[in-house]
């Protein structure tokens, strides 16, 4: 007898043929990898986004050849975790957009490469992603370029650069999202986003436009008006878009600090990026703000130390949720930790880093918010090595190193966005409560001082926020900002001499601080120093010539004066001031009336006449410029006869 190697399977009536297959066969065949239907899912959307044309990747990985070609280098970078480029450790925080790839994933392109990296079917591939040109978010309403390109030198270590970019608009709008295109993405790593509203960061460039080195930078600002979200960018990112209520807001005179990270690719590059941005109707009703701890006065890390440890706490003075989380380190960071402590003692997770590398550095955004009740302490432990086995160490052999914004210094930040729950804003707790621990870590720290000062003026305590501001002032005296804040207290409180001091001093210290151009004109008219605040105001319009507030000042000073001038005969003053208020608001009928009046005292009927009758067109019922009318006509007609 023969054995049947076929099985007959009845079917319909006939009988059908086919070969049989034994389950070792089935098994073989199972095991086998192919590109298409196992390897390219995983390429597709872990690697896809940032490796292809136009992108930071080094290399395309768009098709079976591209992903061949690296197959090797694949699975090595996978199997040590170097890619995808994801730090963060699972079970440590819920993360959106999570790029870390599985034991599954990773084994299953280890045996792809091991059977020699088999296409297979391409019937199997999943759809290729497909990704939108240009603007990611459509057309932004605004596009702001980098006026001077800054020119990366072709090798040597990594480069931190800041563009400052002056804002073109005449008004403030709601923003809900930005985009960043580097225009040379092969070179341009990462990039932070940073609104500036005071002005400052133009201090540190040598000449407009032509930005500055530095890896991390503070804004400073004189008012209450807190960093509240993160503005960061990564290639390969989508833009996020902030939820309704969550916009932030951008003003005339704002504006933006680019912070980006670049990589030298062995040949000079130009680097120009642009900002698109994006507005909403919706303003802002929800109040997130942002939690920095860090204790750079602890980080001096001795040469070879290989796990220095830098720690800080805070506790929660309100229930909030957390939205978002930041570590930052440079290069000696080794294991980053954050975490809550509940008030029953409970440990909570919010981010931990086994092998920090700055290079990957991210904003990781939690899926769903985590909650934290009042009275949680919010903690980070980061850690160090400082010793020759770390790759990282810029310095061989190693040296001590303290904390600084060189990239050859140390950092040890670890940001939180949080909402505080409510339905007001609480933001002005929050912070009070930053600057007492900021306070209780750095005694006399002018940061500290100055905005705890600020937050009492902001709240009508003048009285209290007097001593935080002197001691901010006994800190650094030349602070223009801080000798304005003062000089804002004593004002409150009807010190005007003392109040005028600070203003001028302030002036002193910078004279292109308008804001203490703005209060010591103030100040001078509640102090009746007409001319002098006459001064001040037009000093400030010249710069601010669209300050509705300053130009209602200036009418304020300009009446007050001309009306002292009448009192003591100083009638040709008189008319210039009024004449002047009415530049500024020329559908006033008692303007119009009392330069009348004044130029009737001067014998000046012709030109009274036509002020009176401009006060009766504006304002009918005004009987005093009727009244003065009809005399200044009557004499008028005396004189001809």
């Amino acid at each position: 007898m023969y054995r049947c190697l076929f099985k007959c399977v009845l079917a319909s009536g006939l009988v059908l043929c086919k070969p049989a297959v034994s389950a070792a066969v089935q098994t073989q065949r199972a095991s086998v990898v192919t590109f298409y239907k196992d390897i390219a899912p995983i390429v597709y959307h872990n690697c896809v986004p940032c490796h292809r044309p136009g992108e930071s990747g080094p290399f395309p990985l768009l098709s079976y050849r591209d992903v061949k070609s690296h197959a090797r280098q694949i699975a090595d970078v996978t199997k040590q975790r170097y890619m995808p480029p994801w730090l963060p450790e699972p079970g440590y925080g819920n993360f959106k957009d999570e790029l870390r790839l599985t034991e599954q994933q990773i084994d299953l392109i280890r045996r792809w490469v091991e059977q020699g990296a088999l296409a297979g079917s391409p019937t199997d591939a999943p759809a290729m992603p497909v990704f939108v040109p240009g603007w990611q978010l459509g057309i932004p309403d605004l596009v702001v370029t980098v006026t001077k390109p800054y020119l990366l030198k072709p090798d040597g270590r990594d480069e931190f650069w800041n563009f400052v970019i002056r804002l073109p608009i005449r008004r403030s709008y709601w923003v809900k999202a930005i985009e960043i295109r580097p225009g040379n993405a092969r070179v341009f790593h990462h990039a932070n986003l940073l609104v500036d509203r005071s002005g400052s960061a133009q201090s540190f460039e040598k000449s407009p436009g032509a930005g500055f080195p530095g890896m991390d930078l503070e804004i400073g600002s004189d008012t209450f008006d807190p960093d509240s979200h993160f503005l960061f960018w990564k290639p390969g990112s989508e833009p996020p878009v902030e939820p309704d209520g969550m916009a932030w807001r951008i003003d005339r005179g704002t504006d933006l600090v680019l912070n980006v990270h670049l990589q030298p690719s062995g040949k000079p590059e130009v680097i120009q990026p642009s900002i698109g941005l994006y507005y909403t109707d919706h303003p802002q009703t929800k109040f997130p703000m942002l939690i920095q701890l860090e204790h750079d006065g602890a980080l001096d890390i001795p040469a070879g130390d290989q796990n220095f440890l830098v720690s800080d706490d805070f506790r929660l003075p309100m229930d909030v949720d957390v939205l978002a989380v930041y570590p930052h380190a440079h290069y000696l960071g080794k294991l980053l930790e954050g975490y809550a402590t509940l008030p029953d003692g409970t440990r909570k997770w919010l981010i931990r880093i086994p092998r920090w590398d700055l290079n990957w550095q991210a904003v990781y955004r939690y899926r769903p918010p985590v909650f934290l009740p009042k009275g949680t302490v919010i903690s980070m432990r980061f850690h160090y090595d400082n010793s020759a086995n770390n790759p990282q160490n810029p310095n061989d052999p190693p040296i001590r190193v303290h904390a600084g914004n060189n990239a050859t210094d140390e950092m040890g930040h670890l940001w939180l966005q949080v909402l505080p729950r409510g339905d007001r804003d609480r933001r002005m707790e929050l912070q009070a409560a930053i600057m007492q621990r900021r306070l209780e870590k750095y005694p006399n720290d002018f940061s500290a001082e100055f905005n705890l000062g600020a937050l009492m003026l902001v709240r009508g305590d003048a009285a209290g926020a007097l001593p935080y501001l002197e001691k901010a002032v006994a800190v650094r005296p030349d602070s223009a900002a801080a000798q304005t804040e003062l000089g804002a207290a004593l004002l409150a409180q009807r010190r005007l001499p003392e109040a005028i001091r600070r203003f001028r001093q302030a002036l002193l210290s910078n004279p292109q601080y308008l804001d203490a151009q703005y209060d010591l004109a103030a100040a001078l008219l509640q102090d009746n120093q007409w001319e002098a605040a006459i001064e001040e105001l037009h000093k400030l319009l010249q710069e601010r010539p669209q300050d509705a507030e300053a130009r209602n000042r200036l009418v304020e000073a300009l009446l007050a004066w001309a009306h002292e001038c009448v009192a003591s005969n100083r009638l040709e003053t008189a008319v210039q001031c009024y004449r002047e208020a009415l530049e500024i608001r020329s559908k006033d009928a008692d303007i119009h009336s009392n330069l009348g009046a004044a130029l009737a005292r001067l014998g000046r009927l012709t030109e009274a006449i036509p002020e009176f009758e401009a006060a009766l067109a504006i304002n009918p019922n005004l009987e005093t410029a009727r009244r003065n009318l009809r005399a200044a006509q009557s004499m008028l007609q005396s004189a001809k006869q």
